[in-house]
């Protein structure tokens, strides 16, 4: 009796063991202690595991809102201008002729935008004069009985060997601007418009040098006239600007007319010639 019932343990132990292997092995049914076979392929888990993807950057693409004028460099602070004048709207007895010319010299502040370090709005103050000459003729601006500016034709008489009418203003320029490469300003391609609002601050004739109507010198001397009397005050002149570095050209002309509307012709002057920009 006591064979059988050791035998029957025996049995009951090596089937339980087995059992107990077989629940271990068994993929599908883990046991707490024993932890599921990860069935997760390589592949699958490189795809999970790789970084996210950027969009590429195109080639030469750059932020403007980062760039900003190098304050070492010309920023366009000053500038001289030296042009060529003429009146537009000028009639054949005023006997304008010689090389008519203008100087301009301004102070000016430039603000960069904040969406594009190209674009900058600039404004100043500065000093305006135009130089217009006449040959055989005079320009009565002191003749204070007269309605109207008039240009006396002096040809065959006495004249002036030189002469020449005079306008200086005080003046206020305000640009738009665009500069290829706002880091290298005193190398860059630069581009303006705007446009000047002045002041006539005086109007004047110069004559040198008074001659015979067979051309002998009558008189060594220089005359000069001045009043603003028949001229519009106010000034409104559009204007452009293309420069390479410190070097460029210039074109404006006057919005408004010269004279008075009872005082002449309508005449719009106009300007055009280089520019000297730095600091």
């Amino acid at each position: 009796m006591k064979k059988y019932v050791f035998t029957a343990l025996v049995l009951f132990a090596t089937t339980a063991a087995f059992a107990q292997n077989r629940r271990i092995q068994n993929p599908n049914n883990p046991t707490n202690n024993v932890p599921a076979k990860d069935t997760t392929s390589a592949l699958t888990k490189a795809l999970k595991n790789a970084p996210a993807t950027t969009q590429p950057v195109k080639p030469g693409k750059k932020d403007w809102s980062k760039v900003r004028p190098d304050p070492r460099k010309a920023q366009d602070h000053f500038m001289f201008e030296l042009g060529y004048d003429n009146w537009v709207g000028s009639t054949d007895s005023m006997n304008i002729k010689g090389i008519n010319h203008s100087e301009n010299v301004y102070f000016m502040y430039a603000w960069p935008f904040k969406s594009d370090g190209r674009l900058s709005v600039a404004a100043g103050v500065g000093l305006g004069s135009s130089n217009i000459y006449f040959a055989h003729s005079e320009v009565m601006v002191a003749a204070y009985g007269n309605q109207t500016l008039a240009f006396p034709d002096e040809e065959g008489t006495y004249h002036y060997k030189r002469y020449k009418l005079v306008n200086t203003y005080l003046e206020f320029p305000v640009e738009l601007r665009f500069a290829l490469d706002p880091e290298h300003m005193d190398h860059s391609w630069k581009f303006a418009v705007g446009t000047k609002l002045g002041l006539m601050l005086s109007a004047y004739t110069k004559g040198v040098d008074l001659m015979t109507g067979n051309g002998q010198v009558q008189g060594n001397y220089t005359i000069k006239y001045s009043s603003k009397q028949f001229f519009s005050t106010a000034e409104f002149t559009p204007t452009i600007r293309i420069s390479k570095g410190v070097f460029g050209f210039f074109a404006q002309i006057h919005a408004n007319p010269l004279l008075k509307a009872s005082a002449g012709p309508t005449i719009f002057p106009v300007s055009a010639g280089v520019v000297l920009s730095g600091l």
